[in-house]
């Protein structure tokens, strides 16, 4: 639809794509009219007689604005500025309260439930117009403002995420048997942690947000790697005691090189998480893995998603000291492991997964 507005001899094509959208919500369709004959000029006019239509409409159109009457009958104004605020798909427009109560406790009320400023009755063109208008250009500002933030945290996330796969590479280059160990093992973590953290047990701990910080954080399990002679760790037969003992120390290593980032920047969720499954997803849940020893749940949850994770793709992968394992010998192997090498919760998660491990295995190739 196209409006034709004329101000002083001067035509103006104003397209509706671009007006702002209004929900005016009163229960008295007097205040109704006088507000959409001041607005409907220069902005699109929604109307709700009651608060429970409002939220719908408000909930499925997102209008730019809402003009909310404070006394309605069943649910009065501050009680639908409420359950707007507490809707993550509404909170964010601004609420105008209209209203002929001009106590100070009044106005106290409506901005400790939300609201942004008050228009009052009888209404003025000129008051209604400006409130309006500078409430829309808050709104403005906050948009773009916050597609300005996305943007840069995309950026940086896609920055972090680079820097990680570039650091954790210079471990699995020196050993291109490996491929893209470090791509399953990652997405294999992930299946995992999806999976448990549908139970009471686990969903503190594995939010979506830590899920997202341990999932960017599996690739660098095997950093310490870049510290492990060439002749050890290319070493196509068994390795002896003193080489294996110079192999476990892998873990030590990138542990350190991890802590002493996180020291040299401070905390972060991701330094920490990859430091916890560096450092531990060689340990056992019987206690008899290393570096220390550490059994049950000392071992941190995301070391004992990665240690699945980790003996999975080894098996199931040509390494040049081994062919590679089939799928069923390699799940007998892991069930066989439970509550001795590995947590028994996370062996049922990957028990009820196999058929996804398997998935990603067939579609993350090995790369020469």
């Amino acid at each position: 639809m196209i409006d034709i507005l004329s101000c002083d001899n001067e035509v103006t094509v104003v397209s509706d794509a671009k007006k702002h959208t209004i929900l005016i919500v009163d229960d008295a369709w007097e205040n109704i009219l006088v507000l959409k004959t001041i607005l409907t000029p220069e902005f699109i006019v929604k109307i709700a007689t009651n608060g429970e239509l409002a939220l719908k409409i408000a909930e499925m159109q997102s209008p730019d604005l809402i003009l909310l009457d404070v006394v309605m009958p069943d649910m009065d104004g501050y009680e639908v500025c409420i359950k707007l605020k507490a809707n993550s798909v509404t909170r964010h427009i601004p609420v105008l309260f209209v209203t002929s109560l001009i106590e100070s406790k009044d106005e106290q009320r409506g901005f400790s439930v939300g609201a942004a400023d008050y228009i009052n009755k009888p209404f003025q063109r000129e008051v209604v117009n400006a409130r309006v208008r500078c409430q829309l250009e808050v709104k403005m500002y906050r948009d773009n403002l916050q597609i300005l933030i996305d943007e840069r945290t995309q950026e940086l996330s896609r920055s972090q995420d680079a820097t990680i796969f570039t650091v954790a590479n210079l471990a699995e280059i020196r050993d291109p048997e490996t491929g893209a160990h470090i791509m399953r093992t990652q997405h294999y973590v992930k299946a995992l942690a999806l999976y448990l953290s549908t139970s009471v047990k686990h969903s503190n701990s594995l939010t979506s947000q830590n899920i997202e910080s341990i999932f960017k954080s599996a690739p660098l399990h095997d950093i310490g790697k870049v510290g492990i002679p060439d002749h050890i760790l290319l070493k196509p037969g068994k390795l002896t005691t003193e080489e294996f003992e110079e192999m476990k120390t892998h873990t030590i290593k990138g542990w350190e090189t991890l802590n002493m980032t996180e020291q040299r920047f401070g905390p972060n969720t991701l330094l920490r998480y990859s430091g916890e499954i560096t450092y531990c997803h060689h340990e056992k849940w019987d206690g008899s893995g290393y570096p220390r020893g550490l059994s049950g749940q000392d071992i941190p949850l995301s070391a004992r998603l990665m240690a699945v994770a980790d003996v999975y793709d080894a098996l199931i992968s040509r390494r040049p000291y081994k062919e590679p394992w089939p799928h069923d010998k390699v799940v007998a192997v892991i069930i066989e492991g439970s509550g001795k090498h590995f947590d028994p919760d996370v062996v049922d998660a990957f028990v009820a997964l196999e058929k996804e491990f398997q998935d990603i295995c067939t579609k993350i190739k090995d790369f020469s």
